[in-house]
């Protein structure tokens, strides 16, 4: 097999260099309009935390065992496996909620401000 030819328009040439730019008007020019893609102001706090949280593994098939993990900031941390189990816990996360003493010193701040 032979290379054929190549038709007189597609030949490789040269490149012709570009000529040299003269610099027009002051060096901020370029500056002045471009817009920051930060915001000038973040989000403001409203000095919410997560102190408590539940989490539930309930998954679709009912043959698979649901599980449950409560924990919170004040040390208290409960597991549960099985349905019956994890209502239970459901239910003493919620009476947590009502007593820990970091949640109800969230709730005052909130409800002075």
């Amino acid at each position: 097999m032979t290379a054929q030819p190549l038709a007189p328009g597609n030949r490789p040439h040269a490149a012709v260099p570009a000529g040299q730019q003269t610099a027009v008007g002051a060096r901020v020019a370029a500056r002045q309009g471009v817009l920051s893609a930060r915001r000038s102001e973040p989000r403001p706090d409203d000095g919410r935390r997560p102190v408590a949280w539940l989490h539930i593994m309930a998954p679709p098939d009912w043959s698979v065992t649901p599980s449950a993990r409560s924990w919170c900031l004040c040390g208290y941390d409960r597991h549960a496996v099985g349905r019956a189990a994890v209502a239970r816990l459901v239910e003493d996360h919620t009476a947590h909620s009502a007593a820990c003493p970091r949640i109800a010193r969230t709730l005052e701040g909130r409800t002075a401000a």
